[in-house]
Parts: structure tokens; C-alpha cells; sequence
């Protein structure tokens, strides 16, 4: 392996690539590793982090000086580990020895050096000769991950190019910044003055923050953008919050999910969060505008376009920028747009209301499930007080585990007070009906016909297949859908008295159009004919209006 080749794929194919070549490598070398047995998971990892993940500093902070960074070594590949643990005399030894000279040039900012010497290390670590039975099999696995660990922190201190660009964001005010200023001049003019209002309510706890981790304050105001400050925000892509994060990525920055609270949707956990995705975004990137794509599209997305660039793309975001998905390509924009009209609103037309008032609150730990309206009513309180507090309750009540509730300052001990008093509250279960299969059925059209997904279905009904169900299964389906049987009054299907094949006998069904319905689809969905609905609803032709009610009578 040549000097400098690992650094050579790290800056033309990312991180993942460049492991993805470390195990080819080693399996190239005459590595008598078994195909079917996977390493173990790396001890430095946690479950949020994706197998490029550069360990904590990288998700928690980025630091500024080279001399900041520890070793990071692991337990089982620590120099000071205790005898029994290691044999001396070890043929690691040579790439431990390698690895702390790569750490020590680190400090001293040798950042060459240090890429030098870790590449001499995975060369030594390629002659290692290890069986799966070997412990030496899994210390050569932690040694190897760990030495792309370290590498990923040099590669960070080296992105940054020359400039301030790194530090700062910078405001061009090109065609695509001045078409987005229009846009919030016209018809967005009132999304973006309430958004400017609310603001008060969170900016200055995010720009807090945001000072606190290191990063430039404008990025408080990307949530206008984001949610217009509004943390219950959903989009069209199911992502919640002042952030908008979406499911998988929330759990992966610690955001927790469960049947009471989604921490997407509080305000000062997502910001935190979010923060570490920003923070790990310009470690990887390095300048801001590109973070700032890669943090609505998605890193591979812009990973990606770059390496089809060809082209010192830092020099030049907006080259890049062309290449984007449309939505990504207007984000960047949009919020260069937002900082200009907020450092010079007069200058944009704009007479900016005043933000609204920062919220402050106290805590109070409570351990009962409780309804938000009912301890309002008790206070004295208007309920939205408490919700809008506690934005993050699923339900606007709290989970039958210890959890603080926020409620307005000086209203703590009044809470405890009356706590005694409130009655536990229980959430509501899933709501549902009932679908008895009919020949030719499948969850795919039933998921359709119903609104729903198939992945729905099978986690209500505990399915093991998606493809294997039967003519006369009942099958519970989420929501009050029109078209569903009732559940009796414990939650079981009806019984064969009320429904199912027996129960077809003289049903009647009033049936409400929607868009894009035909008569054939719901001819299928019931399984009767176009010929006998037309005949019940005295049709003369197959056209239908939207709101239209059709009898469905089930032989």
C-alpha cells in the first residue's frame, strides 16, 4: 500500500468507501478470516452511530485544536492494558506503537505526520495473521476500526479550506437568494412574519445553544425554515418537530420515541440534537452551506453529486447546488434569504412584528399518568398553557413513568399541591375495525382501500407474512375507516351472526366517493358487480362525483 493512500480514498470516496476498500484489502493479503462469520461490533460504537461515525467527538463536539483530541482506545486495545490481557511481545504491538506516534503528531497539529504514520500502522495491521478462534482475531478488528476513527478526526481538521468559510455563513445575494426574498415578500409574507414572531418563544434558548457548542448563531434561525418555529411542525415526509427530524434520525441523535412522548418534538432536546447533526455535517463537509444541504437531503445525497462534481466544490457551493434535488436546492437559498431580510428588514420591505416573549417555566417530576386539561383546570390555568409547555406529550398527558413536566414559573409547589387529587389517566388503545377477507384479497388492496399501509396491518394483527392470508380471516385495521365492521363491545370481531360470509345475508353498506374512485375498484373491494351497484343506485352510466353515496349491498 502506497504512502498517503489512505488519506487519497478518504478525500475522493468518503469514509464508508474507504473501510469498504480496508476490508477488501485484507482480504486481498491471504487473511484467513471466515466468510460467514461477522466481526463484532467495534466497543467504541454505540447503536445511533452508522459504521462511518468518528466516535463522540464527532457527535458531541467538534474540537478546535488538534491537541484537544484524546487517543480513544478502547479497553481491549489500550497500551496500558494489564498483562494477562495482552501478551508481550504481541505482533499488535508494532501497530499500537505506530497508532500513539500517529496521536502524539496529532497533538503537536503534524496533522501529515499523523496521516503518514496511521497509514504505516494499517499496513502493519495487514500483516497480522489471525483465525476467528484467535483473540488476536477480534483485537485486529478493534484496531482496525479505531484506525479509521483516527483518521476521519484528521480528515476533519484538514477539510476546512482556506477562508473563513468554515466559520461563518456567507450571505450571497445571487438570483437564486433574490427569488427566494420575493417569494417571502409575496406569497409567503405571512408564513414568514409569524414564523418571525414566534421565533421569540425558542431563539434565544437555541442560539444559547448554538454559542455554547461552537457554532455560528445564524443557525438559530434555521427552524423558520424548518417548521416556522412550531414544534409540532409535520411535513409530508413524517418529519416532526422545530427541526424536522424524522423518525430513524431522531433515534440515532437520542431523541426518544414511545406510546406517551416523541422527543422530536421538544424544543430544547430536538436543538440539542440537531446541533449534533450539524456539527458532525461540517466535520465531514466543511464548510456550512454544504452542511446546510446535506442536513435537509441527507449526507449520502450530497456525498454523492460531489464525487460526480469533479471540481474543488468548496470553492464554490453553488456549482453543487445545481445538482440537488429541487427542495434541497431551494433550502440553502431560502435561508441565506431569511438572514439578509432579518439583518436589513426595511431594506426587503419587511416591518418585522415583535418576537413573542422567551418561555420560562419550572419542573416538577411527576410519576402519574395525568391529562394535561384536568391539572389546568385545577390551576387555573388555560390548557394550552401546559401544551404548549410540554409540546413533546403524544397524548397532552403525562406518561405513567417518572417524567418533568414543565408548567409556568411560580406554579411548582401548586402542583404538588393538588397531585394527590388528580385522577390517573389511562391513553387510549389503538382504533380499529374489522376486514374479513374475501377471496382474491390481498393486504395490498386492502391497505389501499382503507388508508393505510401494509406494514400497518401486519403489526396489529401480528402477522408473520405480508403475502399469507386467507378467504375469512378477520383482520383488525387501524382508524374508523368507512367500509370497516364494527369491533363488539370488548374489541373482538363481530361474530358470525353479524358479519362474514353468513353475515354478507341483506348487508347494506353506504358507500361515500372519494377522488380517483371507479366503480370497478369498488366492485372489487366488495366483491359484488359493477352491474348490480348501478342496478342498486339506479346508475345509467359508470361516471361517479366525489361525495357521492352509493348503496352496496353484500349478497
Amino acid at each position: 500500500m502506497k504512502k498517503k493512500s489512505i488519506y487519497f480514498l478518504f478525500l475522493n470516496f468518503g469514509l464508508s468507501s474507504c473501510l469498504a476498500f480496508f476490508l477488501a484489502s485484507c482480504a486481498s493479503t491471504g487473511e484467513k478470516e471466515s466468510v460467514n462469520q461477522a466481526p463484532k461490533p467495534a466497543p467504541t460504537q454505540t447503536p445511533e452511530k452508522k459504521a462511518s461515525s468518528a466516535g463522540e467527538s464527532k457527535s458531541n463536539s467538534r474540537p478546535l485544536n488538534p491537541a484537544s483530541v484524546s487517543s480513544g482506545l478502547p479497553e481491549s486495545v489500550n497500551k496500558n492494558t494489564e498483562p494477562e490481557a495482552q501478551e508481550v511481545g504481541s505482533p499488535a504491538e508494532e501497530v499500537y506503537a505506530l497508532y500513539q506516534e500517529a496521536q502524539n503528531a496529532l497533538e503537536k497539529g503534524d496533522l501529515d505526520e499523523a496521516l503518514n504514520l496511521l497509514d504505516e500502522a494499517y499496513a502493519a495491521l495487514l500483516k497480522i495473521q489471525a483465525s476467528p478462534e484467535s483473540p488476536l482475531y477480534q483485537e485486529k478488528h478493534d484496531l482496525r476500526i479505531l484506525i479509521v476513527q483516527k483518521i476521519q478526526q484528521v480528515y476533519a481538521f484538514r477539510l476546512p479550506p482556506p477562508g473563513n468559510n468554515h466559520k461563518t455563513i456567507p450571505l450571497t445575494e445571487n438570483s437564486w437568494v433574490l427569488a427566494e426574498i420575493k417569494s417571502f415578500q409575496t406569497v409567503e409574507r405571512k408564513f414568514f412574519e409569524e414564523a418571525y414572531r414566534r421565533s421569540g418563544l425558542y431563539r434565544g434558548m437555541i442560539a444559547e445553544q448554538m454559542k455554547k457548542m461552537g457554532l455560528p448563531e445564524e443557525l438559530s434561525w434555521l427552524p423558520l425554515i424548518e417548521s416556522g418555529f412550531y414544534p409540532r411542525a409535520l411535513s409530508r415526509a413524517r418529519a416532526l418537530g422545530l427541526w424536522q427530524f424524522i423518525a430513524s434520525t431522531g433515534y440515532r441523535y437520542g431523541l426518544k420515541r414511545d406510546k406517551f412522548i416523541d422527543e422530536r418534538m421538544d424544543p430544547l432536546k430536538s436543538t440539542q440534537a440537531a446541533i449534533k447533526y450539524l456539527t458532525e455535517l461540517h466535520d465531514f463537509f466543511g464548510d456550512w452551506t454544504t452542511a446546510i444541504a446535506a442536513y435537509n437531503c441527507g449526507e449520502i445525497r450530497v456525498q454523492n453529486e460531489i464525487r460526480a462534481q469533479r471540481i474543488d466544490y468548496l470553492d464554490n457551493f453553488w456549482d453543487l447546488f445545481a445538482n440537488l434535488p429541487y427542495e434541497t436546492a431551494r433550502y440553502v437559498p431560502r435561508f441565506i434569504a431569511t438572514l439578509l431580510i432579518i439583518e436589513n428588514p426595511e431594506k426587503y420591505g419587511f416591518n418585522l412584528p415583535a418576537p413573542d416573549p422567551a418561555i420560562t417555566y419550572e419542573t416538577v417530576k411527576l410519576s402519574k399518568p395525568t391529562k394535561l386539561s384536568v391539572l389546568s383546570s385545577k390551576l387555573g390555568l388555560s390548557s394550552e398553557i401546559l401544551i404548549s409547555l410540554n409540546p413533546e406529550l403524544r397524548h397532552d398527558s403525562t406518561p405513567n413513568y417518572e417524567y418533568e413536566l414543565r408548567v409556568p414559573a411560580g406554579y411548582g409547589d401548586k402542583v404538588l399541591a393538588c397531585l394527590n387529587e388528580l385522577p390517573n389517566w389511562i391513553p387510549p388503545d389503538v382504533v380499529f375495525g374489522w376486514h374479513i377477507v374475501k377471496k382474491g384479497d390481498t393486504l395490498g388492496l386492502i391497505a389501499h382501500r382503507y388508508h393505510t399501509s401494509v406494514q400497518a396491518i401486519v403489526r396489529l394483527n401480528n402477522l408473520r407474512s405480508a403475502t399469507l392470508i386467507y378467504p375469512g380471516q378477520k383482520l383488525k385495521i387501524p382508524g374508523q375507516n368507512q367500509g370497516l365492521l364494527a369491533a363488539n363491545d370488548e374489541g373482538n370481531p363481530p361474530t358470525a351472526s353479524s358479519s362474514g360470509s353468513q353475515s354478507n345475508q341483506n348487508k347494506v353498506i353506504t358507500y361515500v366517493v372519494k377522488a380517483g374512485d371507479t366503480l370497478f375498484q369498488i366492485a372489487k373491494n366488495y366483491g359484488v358487480s359493477i352491474e348490480k351497484i348501478k342496478k342498486d343506485n339506479q346508475l345509467s352510466n359508470d361516471i361517479l362525483a366525489i361525495g357521492q353515496k352509493l348503496i352496496i349491498k353484500l349478497d
